[in-house]
């Protein structure tokens, strides 16, 4: 479906944020809000994984560690062949099977529940999210928030209006390392911090190419798995099994590894340079190099985004590559009095100027992010959360913002000298390593077609586009049309 052919992107934007302020029925069936819990640690509270093939089982994990004191009463996914290893280790675990539901409608309908925890793709985390929080259920959603950016906004405005907790997985907001190493950069150790560099250096194959469509798992109820997007045929190489998870390459259900592995590191950046908000520009550069495949999404991508100032750098490589400054996947922020290198989830390293060594931050894992988020489900404080949907809102934004504008592009070879990035010197020195990066995997860029993207400005209180080339288009793109039935109010 061509994501231009909508209706009129503004005026269904009025409408649904009038919705949820209003109280608007998001759902068919609307549950009554069931009493709050007491908040006492001894209280267990009920849990639901939707979603457990991949991320889903770490959400498992997360909620049987007996720091939660939770008991996952119920598991769904719409495909009943992928549930064997969550049933197995929840039974295992607690003594007793939980139970099993294939349609997530009916999940929501469940008053017994306290929690939903959302691991499904990305096109229905909003969907899901907004759904629970109507139905008086707390969240915790894989990362990113959403699949587009309205859909975040939707989602902060539900949290608040039914006083839900709504954490969203990037976990490196909770590892003990990591906020060593941010609050590091807060309390001015490297001075004033006006660039944040993040990468995404990350080897993605092809998923092939084939010639028609494809039949989905007959275990699978597609038309559920698909939800909100339009129904589409897998185009896969290697079969069934790769429905779970090339989706993350295709714009209907993913938005590529920026999105995916990318929106860790994006979160981060923004964290560390404190930014309230969206930028107010984005422009972006790529393309997908090296082999030809069903996947559309980009393989290699530069984004800058600006900000008042600072400025934020990311990067995206699924070809093989070196790291950057020590980086393969993670973050440089640069300051004035040093700079400092977090290639992972949990650790980090200060340097002075002169790359002298200063300090190292260590320490953490992922169920220090679901043990928080816990804690704020029995205080019943959104400001608890050490990643609110409201921030997990505006870093997946980045990753939407810097798409748009790539999608919007204009096709060129990369040899071209096609971007000069209004003269920020580390974007442009990061353009001239990507060219390099290609060439070293035999990309022809002399030959090699990519998208030159429009550069958007943006508004930060409307969260919409204020200025460039397309902007009809481009603001059409930060929602989309939900199928009926998967809509997050009925004027969708």
């Amino acid at each position: 479906m061509n994501p231009f052919n909508r209706r009129d992107f503004l005026q269904r934007s009025a409408i649904l944020s009038a919705a949820v302020a209003a109280g608007t029925p998001l759902t068919a069936a609307d549950p009554e809000t069931k009493a709050e819990k007491t908040g006492s640690a001894n209280e267990r509270l009920k849990v639901a994984v939707i979603g457990v093939r991949g991320r889903g089982m770490s959400h498992v994990g997360g909620f049987l560690s007996k720091n939660a004191n939770c008991e996952i009463t119920t598991v769904c996914d719409c495909d009943e062949a992928v549930i064997g290893p969550a049933m197995k280790k929840i039974t295992d675990t607690q003594g007793a099977a939980p139970k099993y539901v294939k349609d997530i409608r009916k999940v929501m309908e469940d008053k017994s529940i306290d929690i939903i925890s959302v691991a499904t793709p990305n096109h229905w985390h909003a969907l899901a999210a907004v759904w629970a929080m109507r139905a008086g259920k707390d969240v915790y959603c894989e990362k990113p928030a959403t699949h587009n950016v309205h859909e975040g906004r939707l989602m902060t405005q539900a949290a608040r209006k039914y006083n839900r907790i709504c954490q969203v997985g990037t976990q490196s907001r909770s590892t003990a390392g990591m906020r060593e190493a941010i609050k590091y950069i807060h309390d001015g150790n490297i001075g004033k911090v006006s660039l944040a560099y993040g990468t995404c250096y990350k080897p993605r194959n092809s998923i092939g190419k084939v010639s028609g469509d494809q039949e989905p798992p007959k275990t699978m109820d597609y038309d559920l798995w698909c939800g909100p997007a339009h129904v589409l045929a897998p185009h896969r190489k290697t079969g069934n099994g790769t429905v779970h998870y090339d989706w993350h390459w295709t714009w209907e259900y993913g938005n590529g590894d920026f999105g995916n592995q990318g929106v860790h590191e994006a979160d981060k950046a923004r964290w560390g340079l404190n930014l309230p908000g969206l930028p107010t520009s984005v422009v972006s550069v790529g393309g997908r190099f090296g082999y030809v495949d069903d996947g559309e999404t980009p393989n290699t991508q530069l984004n800058l985004y600006e900000y008042p100032g600072a400025h934020i750098i990311f990067e995206v490589r699924g070809l093989g590559t070196k790291d950057y400054m020590g980086a393969k996947v993670g973050n440089i922020w640069f300051g004035e009095k040093g700079y400092v290198v977090c290639p992972s989830y949990s650790s980090g390293t200060a340097f002075t100027p002169d790359g002298q060594k200063v300090k190292e931050f260590k320490g953490g894992g992922d169920q220090s992010h679901f043990d928080n988020f816990v804690k704020a489900v029995r205080s019943r404080k959104h400001t608890d959360l050490n990643c609110d949907v409201e921030q997990g809102h505006l870093s997946a934004a980045l990753c939407h913002l810097g798409n748009i504008s790539y999608r919007l592009g204009k096709s060129c070879t990369i040899a071209d000298d096609i971007r000069s990035f209004d003269g920020v010197v580390a974007a442009n020195e990061g353009f001239e390593r990507m060219k390099h990066h290609l060439v070293d995997n035999k990309v022809d860029t002399a030959t090699a077609k990519g998208l030159v993207g429009v550069k958007l400005t943006i508004d930060p209180k409307t969260e919409k586009f204020s200025g460039g080339e397309n902007l009809a288009k481009a603001n059409e793109m930060l929602f989309r049309e939900y199928r009926k039935g998967f809509d997050i109010t009925e004027a969708v």
